[in-house]
């Protein structure tokens, strides 16, 4: 019979021949083991120094590409623009700078910037529709007719840009006598501010997006709020620009949902580099495009054709009415 001095005996030989084992591979594996994590550790820091490398020098080349289209704007947007007048409209949630930046190089194209319109947050109000539809319908001009099933924001933006814009040469930098009041009645409605004098109409308007994309269950209805917009505007004109940066062109952005609108992409243009020198400029360009009824989808972020237009537009055969055509 086995006794209980044979039974600890063994279990002592089995936690002994464990020790010896953990201190003999530890003592064949530790150098290895801290040279490799050492190793590792060099190599990602050496990578991480090359990528900041990398960084700073594509920082710096952009600065300095900036610092150059910046100075060469005037010369690039010289009368490209000589004797239009352009209307800005400001998307909730646009910023001032690139409004600012965007107005500034319009103004060095040789047109006219006839003022501003600033549409509220309660404009993209999802729970205000109704009173949005009530209100384009109360404001709307006696011989106005809104096409079928038009939702409220489509109502809005017909109402609005026949108060601002007009695709008459002879009507320019002159009021809508049938559309007076109307920027008044959204203004007091709490819908928008106006600066400047946009009632003395323009042909032209540029809608500067909002920063950052919509998100959350009415992202789809804001986004289309301001996509019937910029439509509403070139309709009214000869032409309209819907320009932001690249956060626009992305899921829930302003511009990704226009160019995802094939109807109103083949009448507004795009821009979603508005926040760099160079893309103002291509603003510019945009503008002078939409006069030849030409619109495209210019940028960095999806559904852009390209940079910049290709070439220099061609007057259209025979003069068209309306913008788009």
């Amino acid at each position: 019979m086995i006794d209980f001095r044979y039974h600890l005996v063994s279990i002592v030989a089995i936690f002994l021949a464990l020790s010896v084992g953990i201190v003999l591979g530890t003592s064949f594996l530790e150098d290895p083991a801290i040279k490799t994590a050492q190793a590792l550790a060099e190599r990602l820091s050496k990578g991480n120094d090359e990528l900041r490398g990398q960084i700073e020098s594509l920082q710096k080349r952009e600065a300095g590409t900036d610092a150059l289209i910046a100075a060469a704007t005037p010369r690039l947007v010289q009368d490209a623009l000589a004797t239009e007048r352009v209307v800005i409209v400001e998307a909730p949630g646009a910023t001032a700078g690139m409004r600012e930046a965007v107005q500034e190089v319009i103004a060095k194209s040789g047109a006219t910037v006839t003022g501003r319109v600033v549409l509220a947050d309660t404009y993209v109000d999802a729970t205000q529709s109704a009173a949005i539809d009530k209100l384009a319908t109360d404001a709307k001009p006696a011989e106005m007719t809104f096409v079928p099933d038009a939702t409220p924001y489509e109502k809005t933006a017909a109402v609005l840009a026949s108060a601002i814009m007009t695709s008459d040469p002879g009507q320019l930098g002159k009021e809508n006598p049938v559309a007076a009041g109307v920027l008044d009645a959204f203004e007091n409605g709490g819908l928008l501010t106006v600066s400047g004098q946009p009632a003395k109409r323009a042909d032209l308007a540029v809608l500067v997006a909002p920063a950052e994309p919509y998100t959350g269950e009415n992202a789809v209805q804001q986004a289309g709020a301001i996509t019937a917009m910029a439509v509403g505007l070139d309709d009214a004109g000869r032409g309209a620009v819907l320009a932001g940066a690249l956060p626009a062109a992305a899921t829930g952005g302003v511009i990704a949902a226009l160019r995802e609108d094939t109807a109103a992409a083949e009448k507004v243009s795009t821009v979603d580099t508005a926040d760099m020198p160079a893309g103002r400029v291509v603003v510019v360009y945009a503008l002078r495009e939409q006069l030849f009824g030409v619109a495209g989808q210019y940028g960095l972020g999806s559904g852009a054709s390209g940079i910049e237009p290709s070439a220099p537009p061609t007057p259209a055969p025979v003069p068209t009415a309306t913008s788009g055509g």
